[in-house]
């Protein structure tokens, strides 16, 4: 009698964690995209990945003026319309999928977010290296809808100086490619 019993509530509890791994949060309003970000192109976006990670900033002290908070770089995991895990973003800034294939980015131009505590939307210049992967084709990326990721507010100290934080944030990079196609 307990064995099957607790071969149920083993069922029902797989079956309950299923649809709850499913269960989608409600996304951000999207704002338009403002047009001086707007890749030269004019084509829709190849791929969309989702962003989930940290801004990394450091105290830095400088000789004759106030520490200020510097930029280190970015941290984040990738991920596809699906939900999985395709590659990080990090400093440079580049994109790594887990392909192998690679872009680094130049930004061309910014512009503010609509809120104050996140991180401006950016449009970037793309170069592709490592293997031909899913980054293949890529000559242009937005960061957009971006959440969080701001410098944190106030001046940093002497006190503080060479201690590093790290700034929860969220964002959209929309890729594309100018083989007007998926990449």
């Amino acid at each position: 009698m307990i064995r099957p019993l607790f071969a149920l509530s083993v069922s029902a509890l797989l079956v309950a964690c299923t649809v709850a791994s499913r269960v989608e949060t409600p996304a951000a309003p999207r704002v338009a995209i403002p047009a001086a970000l707007a890749p030269a192109s004019g084509d829709p976006p190849a791929l969309r990945l989702a962003a989930t990670g940290v801004q990394i900033y450091e105290c830095r002290a400088t000789a004759g003026a106030s520490p200020t908070w510097g930029f280190v770089g970015p941290e984040a995991e990738l991920f596809d319309a699906a939900g999985r895990s395709i590659g990080r973003h990090g400093a440079g800034p580049h994109w790594q999928a887990h392909d192998g294939s690679r872009l680094d980015g130049k930004v061309r131009a910014r512009a503010n977010a609509p809120s104050p505590a996140a991180l401006p939307w950016l449009l970037l210049d793309a170069t592709a290296s490592g293997p031909r992967g899913v980054f293949s084709g890529v000559t242009a990326i937005q960061r957009v809808n971006t959440v969080g990721g701001a410098a944190p507010p106030g001046a940093c100290s002497a006190d503080t100086a060479g201690t590093a934080v790290r700034v929860p944030y969220t964002a959209d990079y929309l890729l594309y490619s100018a083989a007007h196609g998926a990449p």
